[in-house]
């Protein structure tokens, strides 16, 4: 069937200026997946024909890019428009014991989408923490959550794959699965009783997927669906080790691939295809696991140089396909550079839904590019990467400024940092100072370190033209600055959120 919006102009009085075709929206969000681990993306040693067929039916990106190199603030830009670094989160990821990174006032993507009548899920992975402040207790519902920031059901683990015994089980909503009335989470016991083997968690979130898309099926519905593939330990379920030609890594990505195909599956045999906007890509960029890939040489993301963590291209540009079945041009590609947080920017411009001021502030509108309409290219301005230890690099057409000196992984940082930078910096959540929050670089350092690189002639990042091109150095480091103390990296909506 087809689900359908009224768009609605008030001017006094209410007129229907037309109607606009409701899809139901798909968002596999794989954890640590890399540029080069598909097929449709050149891996030699690894089958994804599932993958394929999505880049066969759609479009495929070769200059997408995660928020971040690491996971939960990529997680936290995509669900807000807004890169992670704007919040007290300036580095690193969240811990076990930390709260909600998600304003609970601001507007999400799934806000967003339930209020165009969207029944709103996730499923898989959160990483964004949970409750009000530090520690909090599972024993109980705990919250906030997913549900506090516009998710109608949860379910899946609360934090990484390689997380404490305590939460290998699911959380349902606010409550982990199975816990009883009285119960504390913090006994072995109860740990031990409640325990979930990494080997099948893939097949349980996949089973949840599938279930609520056939649970929701009659109405328009927004699935976010955050793997735990490919992110360490590797543990492929038996039913797909030895299936690769790349050790148990590659076959981590099968087991991806074949999580994708029963959600192509199911989609097939419910009549849904034509219906649904469907989105594959990766929180950020992969992480090589030599021992696991069974010597034959997988580069996760290749041909790009770095990974995970890093400010090189291999820390957060990933493969992205976007099926949108009579909207996007089977077996296309784009080169268009885009960010994760243009999603929520996207979909308020397909429902012309008019975003505040202060919503999705370092968002663009791709829709011409997924359309293919004529558009000014490159849509976007420019683009902020950053690191795991709080390093930022700028992208503007083909160049790409790096500040500082290392590869922004979990060694130095920028010789420029001071060591008053490194001290503790205070949550707002506690009031207190905690040692894992740093303060980012000072916008007006006396002599800052620079790298540039032309990745049009240069794509593996390989010659730094920062003293042969130094106007093109100061350009971008003004931009850069402006945008991080603006609050925002985009212009201003054209459109007032009626009154």
């Amino acid at each position: 069937m087809k689900f359908l919006i009224t768009t609605l102009a008030l001017l006094g009085w209410t007129a229907v200026l037309g109607t606009i075709e409701k899809p139901s929206i798909i968002l596999i969000y794989a954890d640590d997946l890399g540029y080069g681990d598909l097929s449709c993306y050149g891996a030699k040693h690894i089958k994804t024909p599932h993958c394929d067929r999505v880049a066969k039916e759609g479009m495929r990106f070769t200059d997408a890019h995660s928020p971040s190199a690491v996971c939960s603030p990529s997680r936290y830009a995509t669900l807000t428009g807004r890169y992670a670094w704007r919040t007290w989160m300036r580095n690193w990821v969240l811990l076990e014991h930390m709260p909600l990174l998600v304003e609970t006032e601001r507007l999400t993507l799934p806000k967003m989408l339930k209020s165009q009548g969207y029944l709103t899920g996730c499923i898989g992975k959160w990483h964004l923490g949970w409750g009000a402040k530090i520690n909090p207790d599972f024993s109980k519902d705990v919250s906030p959550g997913p549900l506090e920031i516009g998710f109608d059901y949860f379910f899946g683990p609360a934090f990484s794959h390689n997380s404490s015994l305590k939460l290998q089980n699911f959380v349902r909503n606010r409550r982990i699965v199975g816990l009883r009335n009285g119960e504390d989470i913090e006994n072995s016991a109860v740990q031990k009783r409640l325990a979930r083997k990494f080997e099948d968690t893939a097949i349980d979130l996949s089973t949840e997927a599938v279930s609520f898309i056939r649970k929701n099926r009659d109405k328009p519905f927004f699935l976010y669906y955050p793997t735990t593939n490919i992110h360490f330990p590797i543990t492929p379920n038996k039913r797909f080790q030895g299936k690769s030609d790349a050790g148990r890594y590659g076959d981590f990505v099968v087991e991806f691939d074949w999580a994708v195909g029963e959600v192509l599956r199911t989609l097939d045999e419910l009549n849904l295809a034509k219906e649904t906007l469907l989105i594959v890509t990766s929180d950020n960029g992969g992480r090589p696991d030599p021992k696991g890939m069974g010597g034959k040489g997988h580069n996760p993301n290749a041909p790009l140089r770095g990974t995970k963590r890093q400010i090189w291209e291999g820390g957060h540009r990933v493969p992205m396909i976007v099926r949108w079945p009579g909207k996007v041009q089977p077996s296309s590609t784009t080169a268009e550079t885009v960010c994760h947080t243009d999603l929520m920017t996207t979909l308020a411009s397909y429902f012309d839904y008019p975003l505040p001021s202060d919503a999705a502030e370092d968002g663009y509108d791709i829709l011409p590019v997924l359309l293919g309409r004529k558009h000014k290219t490159p849509l976007r301005e420019a683009t902020v990467h950053h690191s795991v230890n709080g390093m930022f690099a700028l992208r503007k057409g083909k160049w790409k400024l790096i500040e500082g000196d290392t590869d922004g992984d979990f060694r130095p940082r920028n010789t420029a940092w001071k060591e008053s930078d490194k001290l503790p910096k205070r949550n707002p959540a506690t009031g207190k100072f905690e040692p894992f929050l740093y303060d980012i670089l000072d916008f007006d350092q006396e002599n800052p370190v620079y790298r540039l690189y032309d990745l049009g002639k240069d794509p593996k990042e390989s010659i730094d033209l920062a003293a042969k091109f130094p106007d093109k150095v100061n350009e971008l480091r003004k931009l850069l600055n402006r945008y991080r103390s603006s609050g925002r990296s985009t212009p201003l909506p054209k459109y007032k959120k009626p009154k």
